[in-house]
This record gives C-alpha cells, structure tokens and sequence, in this order.
C-alpha cells in the first residue's frame, strides 16, 4: 500500500502547474525553440527565443546556418529582439496563387509555412519557410515613429563554404558589380563588404546558398560583411546628413556625410525580409522567385498599358548609321536619325524606341508622333533629381508623346534614395508611365508592387564592352544565378560586333564589340529575364542578317512557362520558355567549349514542331560572328547534341508544324526567290533558287534522314524522287553556306 502525504501532493500539484504556466506563458529568460519547415520538409529555419533571438537553417537535416543572432536598436535604446516576453504564437500555411502581369509564367505558386510570435514589447518576429528558400522579418507596433539606430542580422555558416562575393565600391555608389571567387568564406578581407544576392557554395554537395532581402521599403539596402571565421553579417548605408550640390537639380547628389541611424520611419510597420535561398540544383536557381513571392503585392489596379517589348537603342553605338546618308553619330542626334530607328523598328515589329540621354527636347514631341503614326512607342531618358524634385516631369514628358521613361544615376540605397524610387514608381503609375530604372540599386521585389517597373541595371550590361571587359561569357554564367534571383534585367544585348576574348578590346567611342559567339548572343534573348528587351547594335547592322532578324523579331520578352533543362553555376544554363503555342530553348557556356544536349521533352506529346536553330559552327570558335543557322523536326522525343565554342551557346525557335497535303503544296519564298512544289505525278518534288545550296534532305519528323542528295549548282530546277517515301509527314531541308531553308509536307 502507497501513502502519500498532503504535503507532497501540494507540491506536486504546484511542480505541474509551474510546468503548464513556463509552457504557455514563457518568461523572459527562458529558451524556447521553434521549428518551421517546408511544405516538402527539405527546408527547416529554427528560431531559439530566450535573452537574446537566433536562427539557425537546415537543409534534410544537416544545418546550413548555425545559431546567429539577429535584432534592431533603436536610437531610444530599446533592442527588438532583447529581453523580449512572448506574448502569443500563431502559425499558418499559405496556398495561393499570385497571378502576374507578366513574367518567367502566366502566374506563380505561393505556397509556404508561416510563424508568427508576439512579444509583449510591442513587436513581432515572422519566419516562412518555402520549399526555395527560408526568410524572416521583424513587425513593429510601437506607435508614432521611431529611428532605427543600427541592425543585426547574423548568418554564422556551417563549415567554410565557398563564395561568389559581387564586392561592393566603398562609397555605395554603383550594383553593378562583378564576383570575386574565394575558395572559402575565411578568405575574405576584413574591410571588405558585397552587394546582395550573394551567394555560398558547398562543392561537396552541391548545395548552394544565396544571402538577399526582399520588401525593401522605406529601408535603406542591405550588403553584407565578414563577421568571423565562418560568418558575415548585414551591413547598411546610414541615413545622408550632407550630399553634393543639394541645390542643383543637374548634379549627383551623392552623400558627403552620415548620421548614425539606418531610418526614421514609422512605429507601425513590416521591415525588409532577410531571405536565405537554399538549393541542391542549380538549374533551380533559374526559376526561383522566392524573393518576388515575399514582396508587397501589386499596389495598382488597371495596367492595360503596362506592354514588355523589345526596344531599338541609340546610345550603345553612339547613334552611328554607317553608310546612311543623313548626318548621325554623337553630336547629330536628330528627328530624322530617330525616324530611321522608328521605320526600322515598325519593319521589324518592335514595339519601341528608347531616346537614351543626348537627344534634345526640341523635336520629341515631332518624334513621339511619327512613332504613333506607324505603330512604335517611345521611351525617354532623364536624371534622377528633375522627377524626384517635380512630379510633373513626368507628366511633360507624356505630354510629348512618350509612354515610358528610363530614370538614371541614381547611385544610392539609403533609405532617402529607396524611397524616391518607390514614389517615382508610384508616380509614373499615376499617370500610366512605364518605368527602366538604370543606374540602380539591385532590385527586392519593388516590381511586384509596381508592374510599370520593366526592368533595373544593378548588372554589368553590354554598356561596359565601352570601357572594360567584364560583360563577358564568364559573367554571364554567374549572374544568372545570382543577380538574376533579385529581378528582372538591363542588360540591353544585341550586338553584333562579336569577338572571342582574345580580340577583345573596349571601345569608349564609336561602335564597342561585344565578347561571346553570336548564337551566344541570340540565347541571351530567352536566358536573360527582361521584360523590356534591348536590341543595342545599328538598325544599319542588323537587316545584314536576315535569318538573325526573323528570330529577334520574333522572340518574346515574357513568357506562360519557364523550365530549367540543364546548369551549373559559373559553367553553362540551357533553359526552355513557352509563349502561346511557342516554345523558345536558350543555352550558353562560360569560356569553355562544351557539348549541350538538349532534351525535349519539355513539348506535349503527339505534336510535331519544326525548330529554327542558330548554333555555333566549326568556324564560331575563331570567328565569334560565325554561325549556323537551320531547321530540324522536333518532337517530345527529340534529344540533340549541340556543340558551343568557347564563349558560345544557341537560340531555337519552336513553332507547330503544319503539315500540308502534297496534293496542293506549293511552297514560295519571295525574301528568297525560293519555290518548292509537286510534281503532277505527286512522286518529286521540284525546288527552283537563286539560291545554290549544297544539300537536299528530306527528315521524318522524329528527325531521321529519309533521302539525301547533293544540290546541283548547274541547274536552276532541282527535281527529288519521293518515291520510296512511306505515307506521312516530313520536312525537306536545304543547306548551304548561304544559310539553311526548310518546308513541311505530307505524302
């Protein structure tokens, strides 16, 4: 028999009961950990609250990030995340759908798990864990305003990983910067600080991990820092005290002096996501918007006029029309040199003209008219200070006709700086204005707030083949995966000027040369996220290449469906993207020759497609202008092996065959003077060119050869049996050094 006595009954009851209030009502002091995963339960961030708060990161286990610290002081002295009460915990799991305007698909999963805990102090610590990647941020309830004197956000890495370091200039002036590679995060300087995204590398799994932010509002930019042996931590451009010229509107207003405070902002609010992108393949890196699903969704309501396209550009050859006979070049910028971009462009299908900075207010509005007159729409050019001091700048520069503008020199992220471009992209939406921000910061997400934002620079674009040569393959492969994850591009390619790396050489004045092949160049057009695409070369240069144009004119700048095919980071990315019935594949390597196979499995069974591909040849690697272009039968079936040059990629075009019965096919090419037609006995086919190529193919339409034959250069009509031929339908291809041509039909 047990007996137990009312004493220790007491206190028993009292030991529970302290047990339930410590559980539910945690003290100040006391550690609590709090798991929160992905929905696929890859990702999981640890939040540890006791004195002080950590994180920590793993990924199917193994930690990513090691416990470190994060908080805010504020210039009172309080300390968000100190000594801090938890007043309540609330969790929830998020599935929906954000539709898009535009972009890499028609809309975007957004499906993650959320925790928010409340302190008593009057602030919130929310943590969301994606299946992409993890991100927190701190809320405020404090009333009124406040200054935030100084943040710390912590990431203490596990182990010594690599790092791809977009290093910083010491005066935060300038994002568009190249990556320094360090073999192991000890190996960066002391005084050394990057922009974000910056990505950590784990090359013995694999595994890499890109340090951003996201929801930069009211809030300057955050750059990261050596913290450590292992670790970096957030560094931020404190609030401007004195800036140069403060009175000249025409001048940099770029800060002299600082105070000792990051903001002053409201006592009420959400501060910027601090986002961790974990991903095991790099592929994925190309289709990851976790820091666009974590911005401030879209802040206006009817955007029929927000329009992508592609857009003709003076500035990158200085406006030089070789051998045109009006005057042109730098110095004579005129109406009727932008009346030859405009004619060009409407030929081309183009839905734009940008007047970068140089033309003179003298003749826009004649030049915004003649582009409506022919179907083209003009962007202007102008200074950061005239539209942040006189909203209605803006509204001049619509009254001239244009329906976009491209803001420069901004040059700044303090939140002074962040906070103009947020008004100046609100202001431009208030009067129906598209938006290119260049000279930039690095994009957060702003552009889901405000879809009139088409693109932002923060990346060394085809502008810097003027004076150095860092927009080269080698960058192009790195950037991909990195600043790309932040947003959209300005990179403006095109050029057909293009060069290997050895006969590289930057050109300040005149027409630059750009470094990579030319099917290098075409693959930017479906690789590069850019909702307003550039085409930099002369509209003189680029009607030389016919097939080249059919493909530019073409190509779309956003898409219904994105789907990485094959990458690695800093090496080679092959991408395909679908627009309508469409499908366009872009692939490009660094400076190393390698074979790419391209799976296309990506396309809906039992449809036959032809592809127009423009790859690299034998030739590419010495002569990076050389190419090839041609046209094959595809299918989900199709694989092909394509091979790049050093510096080298390649563009296709897909598009449903159409078959057409042999019976009434006659096919005429009139750019080409080509006829393909019927015999009466519906067993040849006769081909009539002024064209001589060298080879006549006839390919079934898994892209086996069926008939092959020599072309006959001695005769005007070529005439092929298609007599062995079973019942179906096949494409007949000729080929030569003049460029490659290609027709369906069905026996």
């Amino acid at each position: 028999m047990f007996h137990i006595s009312v004493k220790k009954i007491k206190a028993t009851c009292l030991a529970i009961y302290g047990l339930l209030v410590l559980f539910l009502f945690p003290v100040k002091g006391m550690q609590e950990r709090y798991d929160i995963s992905s929905p696929d339960g890859a990702l999981k961030i640890r939040l540890n609250i006791s004195d002080e708060i950590h994180y920590e990161v793993f990924y199917n286990d193994v930690v990513m990030i090691t416990p470190s610290k994060i908080s805010m002081t504020l210039e009172d002295g309080r300390v968000i995340g100190k000594a801090a009460t938890i007043e309540d915990i609330k969790s929830k799991s998020i599935h929906e759908s954000i539709p898009l305007l535009y972009g890499k698909h028609k809309s975007l999963d957004d499906t993650c798990n959320e925790l928010a805990i409340v302190f008593t102090e009057g602030y919130s610590l929310i943590a969301r864990a994606y299946n992409e990647g993890v991100a927190y941020r701190f809320e405020t309830k404090l009333g009124g305003s406040l200054t935030v004197k100084s943040e710390e956000a912590n990431f203490n890495f596990s182990g010594s990983p690599s790092v791809w370091f977009p290093e910083a200039d010491e005066n935060m002036w300038s994002w568009e910067r190249s990556y320094r590679l360090y073999a192991s995060i000890k190996n960066i300087g002391a005084g050394e600080f990057a922009v974000t995204p910056a990505m950590f590398s784990y090359p013995e799994t694999g595994i890499r991990v890109v340090i951003a932010e996201s929801d930069q509002t009211d809030y300057p930019g955050m750059y990261i820092q050596p913290s450590g042996e292992n670790s970096v931590k957030g560094k931020w451009a404190q609030y401007p005290k004195t800036v140069t010229d403060p009175d000249n509107v025409y001048a940099y207003h770029r800060v002299t002096e600082r105070y000792d405070y990051l903001a002053r902002t409201s006592g009420d609010r959400s501060y910027p996501w601090r986002v961790i992108i974990v991903s095991a393949q790099d592929k994925d890196l190309l289709n990851n918007e976790l820091i666009f699903k974590l911005a401030k969704p879209q802040q206006i309501t009817g955007t029929d006029w927000i329009k992508p396209g592609k857009s003709a550009w003076e500035w990158w050859h200085d406006g030089i029309l070789e051998g045109v006979s009006i005057p042109s070049g730098e110095g004579n910028l005129s109406f009727d040199v932008y009346k030859y971009y405009i004619d060009f462009a409407a030929k081309y299908k183009l839905e734009y003209v940008t007047l970068d900075a140089g033309y003179d207010a003298g003749y826009v509005k004649q030049v915004c008219d003649y582009a409506a007159s022919v179907g083209v729409k003009i962007f202007l050019w102008d200074f950061i200070n005239l539209p942040v001091r006189n909203p209605d700048r803006i509204t001049e520069l619509k009254n001239y006709g244009a329906v976009g503008i491209k803001v420069d020199l901004i040059e700044r992220d303090d939140q002074v700086a962040m906070n103009w471009i947020e008004k100046l992209a609100k202001d431009c939406a208030d009067r129906e204005m598209m938006l290119v921000l260049h000279g930039c910061p690095k994009p957060s997400g702003l552009q889901r707030a405000y879809p009139n934002i088409v693109n932002f620079e923060a990346v060394r674009g085809a502008e810097c083949n003027k004076w150095d040569a860092t927009a080269n393959p080698d960058y192009h492969l790195q950037f991909l995966f990195i600043r790309m994850l932040a947003g959209p591009l300005d990179y403006t390619p095109g050029s057909m000027r293009n060069v290997n790396k050895a006969n590289f050489s930057a050109a300040a004045k005149g027409i630059p040369m750009s470094m990579g092949t030319r099917s290098h160049e075409l693959a930017m057009y479906v690789l590069f996220d850019q909702p307003l695409a550039y085409l930099c070369d002369s509209p003189v240069e680029y009607p030389k290449y016919r097939d080249i144009m059919k493909f530019l004119s073409a190509v779309p700048t956003v898409w219904d469906q994105t789907v990485p095919l094959a990458a690695e980071m800093g090496e080679y990315a092959a991408i395909a993207k679908k627009s309508g019935d469409d499908w366009y594949v872009g692939a490009m390597t660094n400076w190393k020759s390698r074979s790419v196979e391209i799976d296309f499995s990506f396309l809906p069974d039992g449809i036959s497609y032809s592809a127009d591909v423009y790859r690299d040849n034998d030739e590419s690697a010495k002569d990076a202008g050389k190419y090839t272009c041609e046209t094959i039968p595809v299918t989900k079936q199709t694989k092909s092996t394509f091979q790049l040059a050093p510096g080298g990629g390649v563009a296709i075009r897909i598009k449903e065959s159409v078959p057409t019965g042999i019976s009434d096919f006659v096919k005429h090419d009139s750019e080409n003077n080509i006829v393909v037609y019927p015999n009466i006995n519906r067993q040849e086919i006769n081909i009539k060119s002024e064209i001589r190529f060298d080879l006549i193919t006839v390919y079934d339409v898994k892209g086996a050869a069926m008939i092959q034959k020599p072309y006959n250069k001695e005769s005007a009509i070529q005439q092929l049996s298609i007599n062995s031929l079973k019942e179906g339908c096949y494409i007949v291809r000729l080929a030569g050094k003049a460029g490659s041509y290609s027709v369906k039909f069905i026996k």
